[in-house]
């Protein structure tokens, strides 16, 4: 189903904070690794196989990938690959999305360029499920 729309010392802390931006990247990577698998299997191919359209994984409280960069007039897809969870997408001036239960999607066409944050209703607060969305001219 398709629903449509119509967030100690200097250089130890350093040394620390690139560490754990790494630990972070290898995380997030898994993650979304997974993630495209289980799109594959809901979906029968893979995500960037996808038509006319970008695909965003919603998988374990995270948006795959979180940042994209799409020319204005993209339609962006963000499917649903849980297994049990539902979330919905809620972007700038518009209406939050109904639901999207495993298997589903919902789209939204970007036709203003910029930076436009974008979250997940049930799940921003607590699980800081926020992904951005960088709209540029062709």
């Amino acid at each position: 189903m398709i629903h449509r729309l119509t967030a100690l010392a200097l250089p130890l802390s350093v040394a620390l904070c690139a560490a754990s931006s790494v630990l972070a990247d290898d995380t997030t990577a898994e993650l979304c690794a997974e993630a495209e698998e289980r799109y594959v299997e809901m979906f029968g191919a893979p995500s960037a196989e996808a038509e006319g359209v970008v695909v965003v994984k919603m998988y374990k409280y995270n948006f795959c990938p979180a940042a994209i960069t799409v020319p204005v007039g993209t339609t962006v897809r963000w499917a649903n690959v849980d297994k049990r969870t539902s979330h919905s997408v809620k972007v700038p001036d518009e209406p939050e999305s109904d639901r999207a239960f495993p298997e589903e999607v919902i789209e939204f066409t970007f036709l203003t360029e910029g930076d436009q944050d974008y979250l997940c209703g049930p799940h921003w607060e607590t699980q800081k499920m926020i992904g951005m969305v960088t709209v540029v001219a062709e």
